[in-house]
């Protein structure tokens, strides 16, 4: 991970290392796990501002909060886009699967 990556996730709020006395930051185990999620979910095609907004959510499995009707119904569009996504590139994988097994035939 480069470090310019790194200090974009931190301006764009999805990331705080600790600060060493020298400035240098400190990205401690929890820190490499939540950059390992967050680049699954920009992978998945959220959005850091999404993303931002989730990650609490995903942190604490029991979160007794309810975010607001419309961040849900956002949160569901682009889960939903994710679905189609996965629904046309296991349709791609079928056909490439397909065309390999005619070939060793």
């Amino acid at each position: 991970m480069s470090p310019r990556l790194l200090r974009y996730y931190e301006e764009q709020g999805l990331l705080s290392p600790r600060r060493e006395e020298n400035g240098y930051r400190d990205y401690d185990e929890s820190q490499v796990a939540r950059v390992e999620q967050i680049r699954s979910l920009l992978g998945a095609g959220l959005t850091t501002e999404i993303i931002r907004e989730v990650l609490p959510c995903l942190a604490e499995a029991a979160n007794s909060r309810y975010p607001a009707p419309d961040f849900v119904r956002r949160v569901q569009r682009e889960r939903d886009r994710m679905a189609q996504r996965l629904e046309s590139l296991t349709r791609n994988l079928q056909a490439i699967d397909a065309y390999l097994g005619a070939l060793r035939r």
